[in-house]
């Protein structure tokens, strides 16, 4: 993989940035590299890469968030 350095970045940019990576759970550089691909196009997955990595991240959360609270957090304040 290459490496790229990005100077000269604007301080309201950086923590715009820095907000945006929080929000998804990522490094700053890992949402940098989302949003590279996500705007080149250059990250299109197969049905299968997707499925793979759905099932990836519903492992890491069921480690955290038992299914009965994810039940009770899908059903509070229905009728």
């Amino acid at each position: 993989m290459t490496t790229i350095t990005v100077k000269n970045i604007p301080d309201r940019t950086y923590e715009l940035l820095k907000q945006l990576a929080a929000s998804h759970h990522r490094s700053i550089n890992s949402e940098i590299i989302y949003l590279i691909e996500k705007f080149t196009g250059s990250a299109k997955y197969s049905p299968e890469e997707h499925l793979f990595m759905a099932r990836k991240m519903r492992d890491k959360t069921r480690k955290v968030i038992a299914a009965d609270e994810i039940s009770d957090a899908i059903n509070a304040g229905r009728p």
